[in-house]
């Protein structure tokens, strides 16, 4: 049993793409979009903490801290980088950051204006390649960084990856037996190019697999 001192932060799960580290972080005002809000509201929000953890020697990493007003959301993993999602409350900003774990460095990937986007719902990077994504509570799907892009989705469409100028999202029925389908849209227009039987499973180094 490895001990690993994380300073409270008590559970930790694995980056997606990337089976050799997992991140964490405190919650201290909830996700990014609870976070959010209570400083619409006007209460005072308590800024959290993003680690990450390497396996297997368990060496952990804290990139960023956060200044009072700013909040990290969820991360990803791209092209041998932590990528770290952070709002600036204050000054109504959004920045992606990348740290190269091998150099030990951080480095500003964008920045983009609070106006960009209605909320912070569902707001966090994917990759691969790296992009900057949104999915609302009205179905609105955006891209937002590098290309902005936008278009509605289907009910219970939910996005999975991009493979090329190919976006893949998955949609379940009852009708009556539960069921889902692979929807292939064009990445530059949202066009459903494709409908393919059966659901998606990520492995742990990233590939996909659609179960018939």
């Amino acid at each position: 049993m490895k001990p690993i001192q994380t300073n409270g932060i008590p559970f930790i799960q694995p980056l997606q793409e990337c089976p050799e580290w997992y991140w964490g972080s405190d919650y201290t005002s909830g996700d990014l979009y609870e976070a959010e809000e209570l400083y619409q509201q006007g209460h005072p929000i308590r800024k959290n903490r993003l680690i990450f953890i390497h396996y297997p020697d368990g060496t952990l990493v804290e990139p960023m801290i956060a200044e009072e007003g700013q909040y990290f959301g969820c991360p990803a993993w791209d092209q041998g980088r932590l990528i770290l999602l952070l709002a600036d409350f204050p000054r109504a900003e959004i920045h992606l950051f990348a740290y190269d774990p091998d150099a030990h460095s951080t480095t500003p990937l964008t920045s983009l204006p609070r106006s960009a986007v209605e909320d912070c719902y569902n707001l966090k990077p994917v990759s691969s390649p790296l992009m900057l994504i949104r999915h609302s509570n009205d179905q609105l799907f955006q891209v937002l960084w590098p290309e902005p892009l936008e278009f509605q989705l289907q009910p219970r469409e939910c996005f999975d990856h991009r493979d090329g100028d190919r976006l893949y999202f998955t949609i379940w029925f009852e009708d009556p037996d539960y069921r889902e389908e692979v929807l292939v849209r064009d990445a530059r227009t949202g066009e459903i190019l494709q409908r393919l039987d059966g659901s998606l499973t990520t492995l742990p180094d990233g590939r996909k697999w659609l179960l018939i």
